[in-house]
């Protein structure tokens, strides 16, 4: 196909997209105008006229294929570049005819421009309809989902207002009425009318109604009446108010008067109406305290009284329901730093160790009232205990005092601390030392406040016992406090209390005597256990000294009891020597806390040519066994605070036995040291060679066990 063909097809091309009207034969006349020598005439269109041509091209979208339109779009491109392509092939050849041609292939390029431009329009207005067409589908999705939103809302109002209605209470239904079958019974006829109401629910519930408001009115009569009897009782006991406290004055006239007989045939009524007044200003433990003390003594216990000590003006100023003043300090440090520096600068400043002071003081304060109870034994020696309650810390302290009976003044140097208040109510129960809180949170408490433990505190306070607080009616469980004292605990432990306190004074007064007398190098055997030993006992008690707990741990000889546990610093420690001839004994004696309710230990050890006790001799075994394990035997009710003396008077005797068995079964010649003196039935026994340890009072024979 040559050239002019092609520029044809593009003129047809051209004519009919923009419209124009073609020859019949098909062939489209192209003329060449030349732009100079032409002159467009431009008429103004009517309204009409411009607005279909202004829609024309939106008429025309609809009836176009879009596929078309693409296509007629790329060879409308490749039409384009083609052109450009020939002019720029014509001006590089410089002929006679390029200039024409050039103009020709210019005019057929602005052509298919312009076929480009409409054929963009076309595609906007495409996307324009499109646009527009989702924009209403859009709006009538959204018409549509209001409606379903409101419908949704109306459904869930309906749906309330019916739980409302359900869930709807009358006012008749909060009484509570009588059953249908009381009703029945009670009500009369002309109320219950039970034609009607057991047909219908309706009329059965305002009978009921009925039937409650009739009781009512009789409940109503009825209070009216009750009052007013109430108010003539009142009036009546307010009557004989006035009658007595008309007679106070004259029964105090009259008690007045009978102070010289109450005086004259010991009986204080008025004393004990006075410290009853004053009981009233207690703290709750120390009242339970007092009033359980006071009945018991009057009901048990001769023997012991039982008094009030204190400031009863300071008692009755003091209010332990408020805030304490150490939490109103604990609030004023808080208070804002300004006004703070300016209570600082009216005021002088205080140095560490007086508000630790002021601190102390106030953490350990006690009652202005005790309780003092003295416990009298049958040689008038008296166990005075002071009973304190600290206010802060809420639990009771005992500071103790012990006064002797003249014949127990006498020097002892061993016992010198065994009626201190420190040691004498030592483990009273077992492990119960006194010097930590029973209360845990006190730990906590005075850690707050900078102080130490209160065992620091002991000689200032006096010392928190465990019994104490059970006196008291205070229950300490794990640490944690009881909420209020218990007369039901304080009764409980009361009586046995009092009990293990004269039994620990009478021992400690008898185990005083006892070491005031070994002190002498003199065993005190009582009368009644004269017949438990032989007439004659050669060896002899040569020095009695007191020990220590470091001493007794050195010892080698103790480090089987040391081991076990048998020895703790709280108990008594003596060292015994007893000799015969060379021979010499000495005795580590261990006295503890509970003595003699836990006999005393001994550890022995025999210097005899060599040195012997319980690890390198059986026999030294044998013996510290007959001393420590059979004492049983050495006990009496007369005698049984007597068990030390006891246990020394056996331990001489076995150390007599040892010392001649050992004399006989010796093969040395010549003269004996230790001469005969006790009749046995066999110097020794069995494979292990025992000796006769074990005296029979009847025959006066040793034997063996």
């Amino acid at each position: 196909m040559d050239v002019k063909d092609e520029k044809e097809k593009k003129r047809k091309r051209t004519i009919k997209l923009d419209g124009s009207s073609a020859s019949g034969d098909g062939k489209i006349e192209a003329k060449r105008i030349k732009p100079d020598s032409v002159k467009i005439k431009q008429e103004v269109p009517s309204v009409n006229i411009g607005r279909k041509l202004f829609y024309a091209e939106e008429d025309e979208v609809e009836k176009r294929d879009v596929n078309k339109d693409v296509e007629l779009f790329q060879s409308a491109c490749g039409d384009i570049q083609r052109t450009i392509a020939e002019i720029k092939t014509l001006k590089e050849s410089k002929g006679k005819n390029a200039a024409a041609e050039i103009e020709s292939k210019r005019m057929e390029g602005m052509l298919q421009i312009v076929m480009l431009k409409k054929l963009n329009r076309l595609a906007h207005i495409r996307c324009k309809k499109v646009r527009d067409g989702t924009n209403e589908a859009k709006m009538r999705i959204d018409r549509c989902h209001l409606q379903v939103q409101n419908l949704l809302y109306e459904i869930m109002h309906l749906e309330k207002e019916i739980v409302k209605c359900l869930g709807f209470k009358s006012k008749d239904e909060e009484i509570d009425l009588i059953p249908v079958d009381q009703f029945y019974e009670e009500a009369p006829e002309e109320i219950s009318k039970p034609e009607k109401t057991k047909t219908d629910s309706h009329q059965l519930t305002l009978s009921r109604l009925d039937w409650e408001l009739e009781q009512r009115k009789q409940l109503s009569e009825k209070l009216k009446d009750a009052v007013k009897t109430k108010e003539d009782i009142e009036n009546e006991i307010k009557t004989k108010q006035e009658h007595l406290e008309n007679l106070q004055p004259k029964l105090n006239n009259i008690l007045q008067s009978t102070k010289p007989v109450q005086e004259y045939l010991d009986m204080p009524f008025d004393s004990v109406r006075e410290e009853h007044m004053t009981a009233q200003f207690l703290p709750h433990p120390l009242y339970v305290l007092y009033m359980q003390c006071s009945a018991y003594k009057d009901a048990c216990d001769s023997r012991m009284k039982v008094s009030l000590e204190g400031d009863l003006n300071a008692a009755k100023s003091l209010d332990l329901s408020g805030p304490s003043i150490l939490d109103e300090d604990s609030e004023s440090d808080q208070e804002e730093p300004e006004e703070q520096e300016k209570k600082n600068s009216k005021r002088r400043r205080k140095t560490v160790d007086v508000k630790k002071s002021e601190s102390t003081s106030k953490v350990l304060t006690k009652h202005p009232l005790s309780v003092v109870i003295e416990i009298i034994c049958k040689d008038g020696s008296q166990l005075h205990l002071t009973f304190y309650y600290l206010t802060y810390l809420k639990i009771i302290t005992v500071g103790v005092q012990v006064t002797t009976s003249p014949d127990v003044n006498s020097p002892c140097v061993s016992g010198s601390d065994i009626l201190s208040p420190d040691l004498i109510l030592d483990d009273l129960y077992p492990g119960d030392h006194g010097t930590a809180s029973p209360n845990l949170s006190n730990q906590y408490e005075l850690s707050r406040f900078g102080l130490k433990d209160l065992e620091n505190y002991v000689s200032q306070v006096g010392r928190p016992y465990l019994w104490a607080q059970r006196m008291g009616g205070l229950q300490f469980l794990d640490g944690e406090p009881s909420k209020a004292p218990k007369s039901s605990i304080s009764s409980q432990t009361i009586q046995f209390t009092v009990k293990k306190l004269r039994k620990r004074i009478q021992s400690r007064l008898a185990l005083l005597k006892q070491l005031s007398a070994l002190e002498r190098n003199s065993i005190p055997v009582s009368i009644e256990c004269m017949a438990m030993f032989p007439v004659k006992l050669t060896s002899q008690l040569k020095s009695w000294q007191r020990s220590t707990y470091e001493e007794f741990i050195e010892t080698p000889y103790t480090q089987t009891v040391v081991s076990q546990g048998l020895a703790s610093e709280s108990d008594l420690y003596f060292t015994a020597v007893i000799e015969r001839g060379t021979a010499k004994m000495t005795a580590c004696i261990v006295v503890g806390s509970d003595y003699p309710t836990v006999a005393p230990l001994f550890c022995i050890n025999i210097s005899w040519g060599t040195n012997r006790n319980s690890q390198n001799d059986s026999h030294i075994q044998e013996l510290e066994e007959e001393v420590n394990i059979h004492y049983e035997e050495l006990v009496s009710k007369k005698s049984h605070d007597q068990l030390l003396a006891n246990q020394l008077q056996r331990l001489v005797m076995c150390f007599d036995v040892y010392l001649e068995t050992e004399a006989q079964s010796g093969s040395n010649e010549g003269p004996i040291e230790i001469a005969k003196e006790k009749v046995f039935a066999r110097v020794t026994r069995g494979r292990q060679r025992s000796k006769p340890y074990k005296f029979n009072a009847d025959t006066g024979i040793f034997s063996h066990r």
